[in-house]
């Protein structure tokens, strides 16, 4: 075997993870692994990634790849002169931080907020190479979350808002020579054929992406995203209204799977949704983003509150109807010009109630709709795709 004489680049993934119990935030990584492999080929190099982020219970990283995981950031290391995370971060030649997708922001309490600016401080500190790839960005509430995000986004090599809201966002404080457009990497999220396409049942598949943190009011309760309807209400009102039409399968699809944070568990609000709807069903555990995506893709049509859950229906070409209960959502989705959205932020149940059930009645226009922001979502990670060739070139000549 002859040995690679490839230039080699190490690759920090900043807000990445292959544990998550967040199936999307898995998801994005993932994705994100793919494309910068796809671009590498391109490039003519070879990578080592070194992923930051957050540990789960779980394990889908490929083992194939030259992967090495850092330590969580520390403050106490930190203020210490002692962090091992910097360390780690000095090894890198340069940086993409996804940000779990929609993590910077201040919306999920500053405590998160914390972590995620002071991860993108130490990396422009340092002098290495910061790139938000593609992901949401803010909204920020305080004017102190909206300084300091501005303050580094100046900064950055470049960034990726994944939709028009984030966009416009960056247009509105003077970000722009930085800045290109892009959607989310989940679009290309590998995944298998379902056994229930293969199946070819004739009853038709209903998948109902089930919350558990919209079902328990958010991490802090009380309706902690400020929704206009009644979120578990919702749900049983769907549920009471589809068991009695004989021709739904309705399965309860979890995608996230948290032992260790229950309000955020999506098995506990459906386990509680079974015992009130027996004749439903659950979709299996999933051991990875790509397992969940290979199940919702055999669906006939799906609902959810989950983003990435609705990415995997709608990039596998399945009707999808998101309910949306934070900005990122309604970016996202009218980015790919697909119109078909209930918004928990506005609608009251009656009105989500209707929008879903008329998105089931005319799931051969979602379909249609779906297909074409497929083509649209794919030709937006083709320029992302090809940004991180010239990066990866660059990077590489600038070492020779």
């Amino acid at each position: 075997m002859t040995q690679d004489t490839r230039p080699q680049l190490t690759i920090g993934l900043l807000w990445h993870s292959f544990s998550s119990d967040n199936l999307g935030v898995g998801a994005l990584s993932v994705s994100q692994l793919a494309i910068c492999e796809a671009a590498a080929a391109k490039a003519g190099v070879e990578l080592c990634f070194i992923v930051f982020g957050t540990e789960g219970l779980r394990n889908y990283a490929p083992t194939d790849r030259n992967i090495k995981f850092g330590p969580m950031l520390s403050f106490k290391e930190l203020l210490t002169g002692r962090s091992q995370f910097i360390k780690y971060l000095l090894q890198c030649d340069l940086i993409l931080d996804i940000g779990e997708g929609d993590s910077f922001a201040d919306i999920y309490g500053l405590r998160r907020f914390r972590f995620h600016i002071v991860s993108k401080l130490l990396a422009i500190y340092k002098g290495i190479p910061l790139i938000l790839s593609p992901q949401t960005i803010g909204p920020f509430e305080k004017w102190y979350t909206r300084w300091l995000s501005t303050w580094v986004m100046r900064r950055c090599t470049k960034i990726f808002p994944r939709d028009n809201l984030s966009s416009d966002y960056l247009q509105n404080i003077g970000i722009t020579t930085n800045v290109t457009q892009a959607i989310d990497v989940a679009f290309r999220l590998p995944y298998s054929t379902s056994k229930l396409t293969e199946q070819k049942s004739e009853r038709i598949q209903i998948g109902l992406n089930v919350s558990g943190l919209l079902f328990s009011g958010g991490y802090e309760g009380a309706n902690q995203f400020g929704l206009s309807l009644d979120y578990p209400q919702l749900i049983r009102n769907l549920l009471s209204q589809w068991h009695e039409d004989s021709k739904l399968d309705i399965w309860l699809i979890p995608h996230v799977l948290s032992d260790r944070v229950p309000r955020d568990d999506d098995r506990i609000a459906i386990a509680q949704l079974v015992r009130e709807y027996p004749q439903v069903m659950i979709a299996p555990e999933f051991k990875s983003p790509s397992e969940a995506k290979s199940f919702i893709s055999g669906l006939d049509f799906m609902t959810g509150a989950r983003m990435h859950a609705c990415i995997a229906a709608l990039s596998s070409g399945v009707p999808v109807v998101p309910l949306a209960y934070s900005r990122k959502f309604n970016g996202l989705f009218t980015s790919l010009n697909y119109p078909w959205l209930a918004d928990g932020k506005v609608m009251s149940n009656e009105k989500a109630l209707l929008c879903i059930t008329s998105g089931l009645e005319n799931r051969s226009e979602l379909r249609r709709v779906a297909l074409q922001a497929i083509k649209k979502a794919d030709d937006l990670l083709v320029e992302y795709e090809r940004y991180l060739t010239q990066l990866f070139i660059a990077t590489s000549n600038s070492q020779s």
